[in-house]
């Protein structure tokens, strides 16, 4: 297909400028942020993503190899994801995509890297079967997924009474994904699932109908299977409506936050795996990050990026660029067989299925009252241990494991 200049907006400007003696001396690691930069993910990702992964270049430094960041908008369209893919590793010698900030285009750029034998590290992506029954050797799925977002918000919810739901559900991979692992959770505690209704996506901005129907349900939780600027519309209305069931925004960013103010969101339960005021080390990566984006903090998924790409040059370097370059498979089996270790997850491991293990934090939006300044949003309510966190090995049901 044609790949429209949106879809590449920012590659050319992104990629860092090298002298040609200086390539010609040196391997060049290429990697491609495949982002949302104008999509109902680009808070949560999109150009502060491309900042991030940029930032883990430059903390790496020079070790005998050049690297360049790349950066394109997949337009939350799996064919567009596909076809910049293609082009980035056919003529652009790309190595390794990473972000991914939509479930379907991670399964089909997933499927490209396999092909292609290059490395995919998926960070903003949720769906829980990139290393379940879609996992492959060449993709590692990094900050989140849909069973740690339902064993932590849905699974606290339904212990706190919740045990009865209806969802609100994005439909694609990633609302499907979230809805059916947060069902597991509620009915294994012996709750009811009383309906769920899909939303187009992209594309739905008038949740009414949607929110009427939760309503009529009288589910005591409306389950927000969805994300970003989904999720935000799909709040404010639920309070212009005057819904009073709890909303279970199971996918909630602190840009979402931000976006909807404290006012509305106070009191909202929501899980992530990265806080940038958690401790001190979240707070050194923050502040290095905030000349480049001096407005913002950085959310799990853009924290995710920085860190993938840390403990990936880390690799790519122990191996020697040019080994890491020509087989990406073996580079991701290093990389599992390599412990991480960064300022935004602290120390962690990959899993023989690609998912990256490390804790999981249930937090609570502060009232008004209790927050200091912005982006001061989040007290934290409980921490489930990287071992807990997400789902057993054994039930995943990836071919790579005990194959």
């Amino acid at each position: 297909m044609t790949i429209s200049r949106r879809a590449l907006i920012g590659t050319a400007a992104a990629a860092t400028a090298l002298p040609l003696a200086a390539r010609a001396q040196s391997p060049t690691i290429r990697i491609g942020v495949l982002t949302d930069l104008s999509g109902p993910y680009q808070d949560i990702a999109g150009v502060v993503s491309g900042h991030a992964t940029r930032q883990a270049v430059e903390e790496f430094a020079s070790k005998g190899f050049n690297v360049e960041v790349l950066v394109a908008d997949h337009q939350n369209k799996s064919d567009v994801g596909v076809a910049v893919s293609r082009q980035w590793i056919d003529r652009d010698g790309v190595d390794v995509i990473i972000d991914l900030a939509n479930s379907a285009v991670s399964l089909a750029v997933s499927g490209v890297c396999k092909e292609k034998n290059k490395v995919c590290i998926a960070t903003g992506a949720a769906t829980s079967d990139l290393t379940g029954k879609a996992c492959n050797p060449n993709t590692i799925h990094w900050v989140y997924d849909t069973y740690m977002l339902a064993r932590s918000t849905g699974g606290a919810m339904a212990k706190a009474g919740g045990d009865t739901w209806f969802f609100i559900t994005a439909d694609y991979a990633f609302g499907h994904a979230l809805t059916r692992d947060v069902s597991g959770f509620v009915t294994a505690a012996g709750g009811k699932v009383l309906g769920d209704v899909r939303t187009p996506f992209p594309g739905t901005t008038d949740f009414s109908s949607f929110l009427l129907q939760a309503q009529a349900s009288k589910a005591k939780v409306v389950g927000l299977s969805n994300a970003g600027a989904d999720t935000i519309n799909s709040i404010k209305q639920a309070r212009e409506f005057g819904i009073t069931q709890k909303l279970g925004g199971l996918l909630v960013f602190l840009s979402d936050v931000h976006s909807l103010g404290l006012d509305v969101c106070q009191g909202l339960v929501l899980s992530e795996s990265f806080y940038w005021d958690l401790n001190d080390r979240t707070r050194a990566f923050s502040e290095r990050l905030k000349p480049k984006a001096p407005t913002k903090r950085p959310t799990m998924v853009q924290a995710g990026n920085y860190a993938s790409i840390l403990h990936y040059l880390k690799v790519a370097n122990a191996m020697g660029a040019a080994e890491a370059k020509k087989d990406g498979a073996a580079t991701v089996a290093r990389m599992k067989a390599t412990p991480t270790e960064d300022d935004c997850f602290g120390a962690g491991s990959i899993r023989a299925d690609g998912r990256k293990i490390h804790p999981c934090y249930l937090f609570e939006v502060k009232k008004p009252a209790e927050s200091k300044g912005p982006w001061d949003y989040y007290k934290l309510l409980a921490t489930t241990p990287a071992e807990e966190a997400f789902r057993p090995l054994k039930d995943g049901g990836c071919a790579m494991v005990n194959a």
